[in-house]
């Protein structure tokens, strides 16, 4: 564990009407978590897969975004809209191809899905993968997530079929140029 006293570099961007800021872990590991299983039960009807067997896949998960905000504040994001944290996202180098970027989350809250907002969020993970120099861009999402697939299609990203060794999602993939 790390000390309280840690110091971690805060981003902050605006894109439209919204704010991108550095996750905050010492106030939302609960809104973190809480965002991230809504993201699985979306995604595959349950947070099992989230949780994974063991029960500690929340502990895991907060220690790899840690990490994941150490390297790079602007890699983990809340999103927020006035005063109110309204989604959050996860941004990186695709880990077996480190040429490609990664959107391991795009997140709305429900009552903020569906009224446009979205692609702020598209635009946000664009400008920051550019920003690395990548060239493209790749996610996972299952295939029964249609309202999902509807958006990402809308913003160019092409499903190039199931992931390897997990046949439970697919890859999308976008051009950043």
């Amino acid at each position: 564990m790390r000390s309280a006293d840690t110091k971690v570099k805060v981003f902050l961007m605006k894109i439209g009407p919204l704010y991108f800021k550095s996750i905050d872990l010492s106030s939302t590991t609960d809104l973190c978590v809480l965002f991230r299983e809504d993201s699985f039960v979306a995604s595959f009807g349950d947070a099992i897969k989230f949780y994974e067997e063991d029960q500690k896949g929340a502990q895991r998960y907060l220690e790899w975004l840690r990490n994941k905000l150490e390297k790079d504040p602007a890699s983990a994001v809340h999103v927020w809209e006035g005063s109110t944290i309204i989604g959050q996202m996860e941004l990186g180098v695709f880990k077996d191809e480190p040429n490609i970027g990664n959107v391991n989350l795009y997140y709305l809250v429900p009552e903020k899905r569906g009224i446009g907002l979205s692609r702020y969020l598209d635009e946000y993970a664009v400008q920051h993968l550019k920003g690395l120099g990548l060239k493209k861009a790749r996610l996972s999402v299952s295939p029964t997530n249609i309202r999902a697939i509807r958006f990402y299609e809308k913003y160019g990203w092409q499903d190039i079929g199931p992931r390897p060794g997990r046949p439970e999602v697919h890859f999308m993939e976008k051009s950043l140029y």
